[in-house]
């Protein structure tokens, strides 16, 4: 018996995230398995909320597998922001159904996860800006998203400053 590896466990929950999308875009598979949410999260071990109560509990290590599962990872427990759980992400998007070429506006990107996945769902042709409403985070996610050439991050309140025109707009804030 051997353990699966990282990628094995991304693929497995790429399948999930497609699954639960209830979407026939087969993009939306290999996008999941593409991104790894590890590069948009501080370093492990990560604060976990346990389901059903307002705590988190604390990964035994930084194994990226931890977060390959259905789950809210803190990304400022103090303040009780997460990187939200996967599934209703997946569901989400694959019923708003972004397209190559469409402009899209994430309303709390927190540190970028989603909307790296929103920005790949456009490509090519598309655009993605993403507003965040706390520093550290919008500067967490301008660093997290500096190599997917179509997205950049406004930081700010988008009900007080003004969204582009957008084909799209996903609110997670």
């Amino acid at each position: 018996m051997h353990r699966a590896t990282l990628d094995e466990i991304r693929g497995f929950y790429a399948k999930q995230m497609a699954s639960a999308s209830a979407s026939p875009d087969p993009r939306l598979e290999r996008i999941f398995e593409l991104v790894p949410r590890e590069a948009f999260l501080p370093p492990g071990p990560w604060k976990i909320k346990a389901p059903f109560e307002n705590r988190y509990l604390e990964t035994p290590s930084g194994d990226p597998v931890y977060l390959y599962q259905n789950v809210c990872v803190a990304l400022d427990a103090e303040k009780g922001i997460n990187n939200g759980e996967p599934l209703l992400h997946a569901r989400w998007i694959g019923a708003v159904a972004p397209q190559p070429g469409e402009s899209v506006t994430h309303i709390g990107v927190g540190t970028g996860y989603y909307s790296a996945i929103l920005s790949m769902l456009v490509r090519p042709g598309g655009r993605l800006v993403g507003f965040e409403i706390e520093d550290d985070l919008a500067a967490a996610a301008r660093r997290n998203l500096a190599p997917f050439e179509n997205a950049s991050i406004v930081t700010g309140d988008a009900a007080e400053l003004e969204v582009p025109p957008s084909d799209l707009i996903y609110v997670n804030a």
